[in-house]
Formats: C-alpha cells, structure tokens, sequence
C-alpha cells in the first residue's frame, strides 16, 4: 500500500484499537483474575475460580437452547433463504436492488422496536386481530415457537444477501455450458450453481448463526423470560455487576467468533459474499 495512503488508515487502526482490542483484552484480564470491587491492585492475581459457572447448569441449559435455537434459524434461513435468493438472480426485473431493498427494509428499523411490535402481533390482543378480525399468529407469545419466528425474520436478510451475492458472481456460460452438455436444469443446478455458491451459503450461515447464538434481546422479548440464551445469562451477571462470571461468558463467546471468521477466510478468501 502506497505511504499516502497507509496514513489514512492510521484513525481507523487507533478507533479499533480502543473499541475493540482494548476492550477484548480487558475482558479477557476480568474473567480470569480476582478483580471486584473488594480487591485493591495490589492483590490483583490470576484466578481460575470463576471457570465453575461454566459448569452450573444454568449456565448448560442457556448453551444448550442457543446452540439448537441457532442451529434451527440457521437451516430454516438456509432452506428459504437461498430459495428467495435464486428467485431473485433469476427474475427479470430489470432493477433487483429494488427487490434487495424489500428484503433488507425491516433491518433499518431498530431490532427492539422490531421484536416488540413482532411481541405485540403475537400476543392473543393486537392491532391485527383489531383490523382483521382474527388473529394471524394465535397467541404463539412467551413459546419457543414465537423465539424461533422472530430469530428467522430478524436474521433472513442475512442468508439471501450473501446467497444472492455468490449467485450473482457465477458466470452465466457455465450454465449454458451444462446445459449444453446435456444436464437437466434439476442437475446443473446441484452440479455448478450450488457448488460455486457455497461459499456464499457458508458466510450467510455464520452470519446469521454467530447473532442468533449471541443474542439476548429477541428471546427475552419474544419468550417473556422462559427461555433463556446464554446472552440473557451474561447481560444478567453484568447487570447484577457480576463481572468476573460475565466476562468470561464473553470470552466463550468471542472463541466461536474468532473460529467463525477463520472459516469465512477460508471459504471466502476474498471476501466477496462479507456485507
């Protein structure tokens, strides 16, 4: 890179400093040391006690339900997802970001305001049922049904932008190619178009996997309290000023993160489908 240029990057490489690495390093320092509000610093050490909440089967139970409520979201986002997708690369519209704009449209919303109002149409008295007459969603509210519904349309928009992304990138005389070969549209479709987007698939996996994982707001919201993620147990040990448990929580969650991003780089070197 040119030294004009590098220096430009400079303010860039200071703000993720201080809001990123900073702030990673802290969390690492708090989840395994003594540190609280009775320590002073000179009896600061390393501390290995706080490793039993990984243990607690509170703790368990939230891994558990975010690990098969990520999972779920991630395959149901996939199935439809890629479905939308192709839809959209092969319609003839002639403006399709018209079309990516309608699917990306409720993310400029706030994702509270969006959950609550998705709360407000799923309890049994709503403005829906108010117009309509009826209730489109029955009273699904405080259900693992309502959680895994709103997980689904929070983090859609996610899978189809980066499906439609590696789709738009595959060269259109391969298709023909195939098809010339003799392939039925059925198998050119397993045999060239799924394979050159998968890496596409890939980042819309993790992309939607790694939020719904971490999440807390949506099955708070959505569930009323009865199920818990492992977002909701570390947003309750940093309000109950818990830190020490809270931070280490965090850093569970920051490996799958770092592991998600090595399997980004390795699908999509490039980074061709990354929003």
């Amino acid at each position: 890179m040119n030294k004009e240029f590098r220096v430009l990057s400079r303010p860039y490489m200071v703000w993720l400093s201080v809001l990123v690495f900073f702030p990673i390093l802290a969390m690492i320092f708090i989840g395994f040391s003594n540190l609280d509000s009775s320590v002073s610093i000179g009896e600061i050490s390393l501390s290995f006690s706080h490793l039993n909440i990984l243990t607690q089967s509170s703790t368990i139970i939230a891994f558990r339900n975010s690990l098969i409520f990520a999972l779920a979201t991630t395959f149901i986002c996939f199935i439809f997802g890629y479905f939308i997708a192709y839809e959209i690369k092969l319609s003839k519209f002639k403006n399709k970001f018209v079309l990516l704009t309608l699917v990306i449209l409720p993310m400029w919303s706030n994702l509270i305001l969006r959950t609550e109002s998705l709360a407000n149409i799923m309890s049994e008295n709503n403005i829906l049922k108010s117009l309509l007459g009826f209730n489109i969603f029955g009273n699904i509210a405080g259900t693992w049904m309502a959680v895994l519904f709103g997980l689904v349309f929070t983090y859609m928009p996610f899978m189809i932008l980066s499906v439609y992304t590696a789709l738009e990138k595959i060269d259109f005389a391969l298709e023909e190619a195939a098809l010339d070969l003799g392939l039925t549209p059925l198998k050119k479709f397993w045999k060239v178009v799924f394979p050159l987007s998968l890496k596409g698939v890939v980042t819309g996996s993790i992309m939607v996997f790694l939020p719904t994982l971490a999440g807390f707001a949506i099955p708070k919201i959505l569930s009323r309290g009865q199920i818990v993620f492992i977002g909701n147990i570390i947003d309750n040990k940093f309000i109950y000023t818990n830190y020490n448990h809270g931070a280490l929580l965090a850093v569970v969650i920051l490996i799958f993160i770092l592991g998600s991003i090595l399997l980004i780089t390795k699908f999509d070197k490039e980074g061709e489908t990354l929003l």
